[in-house]
């Protein structure tokens, strides 16, 4: 029998959840080994694989894991049917009041937030780098779940493994973005960084902030950087700084129970 792959998890979310890492999986070479992404590079069969993998682990049928076309915006799709493989909306963000169905986002150094409201019984999950979370992903991901019953002070979010806020020095161009697009307080995402004119982004803290101001009043933070762990993270930033090839990407999932 296959071992189940590595994820973590939040207290504060009473869902079927986990924040997998890239280890447990099938692929190799750079996307070594869980990797979920299915418009990588990467072997569709071991991309499968590591899929029904991440699944298994939730006790979710693969073809009840729904995955995005992701784009960095602020779109949100409520669920109410698994759709084929591969054939997930251009959007950022999913919510389901729908026992069995797993919503997945894939991430390299972006935030993969997990909510859940259990009094009500709907969940959702968010793809948010800077340009999502700017653009509002979280506030659309809460009004979508509170359209499907929830309430914003119920809600328990937790923010997964992600760029760390020293790992992640941003030019003037994304500060000015993020703090026009605020909320209140966006500043004090930012400190001074190792070059001129360059800051130090708390990318999980901005996100925290924001599900603050859309009402969600728990919201636990994972706390893992996913730049500075390459043995079990993916990351973007370190594939760019380190001048690699392609990689692979992590997912997370949360379902309701069947």
């Amino acid at each position: 029998m296959t071992d189940l792959p590595e994820a973590l998890t939040a207290p504060a979310l009473a869902a079927r959840h986990g924040f997998f890492t890239r280890c447990g999986g099938a692929s190799s070479g750079p996307y070594a080994s869980l990797n979920c992404n299915l418009s990588s590079g990467d072997r569709p069969d071991a991309v499968r694989e590591n899929r029904a993998r991440a699944a298994q682990a939730l006790g979710l049928a693969p073809d009840r894991l729904l995955g995005l076309t992701q784009v960095h915006g602020a779109d949100v799709v409520t669920v109410a049917a698994p759709w084929a493989e591969g054939a997930g909306p251009r959007a950022d963000a999913a919510v389901t009041d729908r026992p069995g169905i797993g919503l997945g986002v894939i991430t390299a150094d972006c935030a993969p937030v997990l909510l859940h409201d259990p009094a009500s019984g709907v969940v959702g999950a968010a793809h948010a780098g800077w340009r999502g979370a700017a653009a509002g992903v979280l506030e659309a991901t809460v009004a979508s779940m509170a359209a499907l019953g929830a309430v914003p002070s119920r809600i328990a979010a937790a923010i997964g493994p992600c760029i760390g806020p020293y790992s992640y020095e941003v030019a003037m161009d994304l500060r000015d973005a993020v703090l026009l697009a605020g909320p209140s307080g966006a500043e004090r995402c930012f400190r001074a960084g190792n070059r001129p004119d360059h800051w130090l982004f708390d990318l999980a803290g901005y996100c925290r902030l924001r599900l603050h101001a859309s009402g969600v009043e728990q919201v636990q933070t994972v706390g893992v950087d996913t730049l500075a762990d390459p043995t079990r993270f993916f990351s973007h930033r370190r594939r760019t700084l380190n001048n690699e090839g392609p990689i692979g990407h992590q997912i997370a999932i949360i379902a309701l129970p069947a």
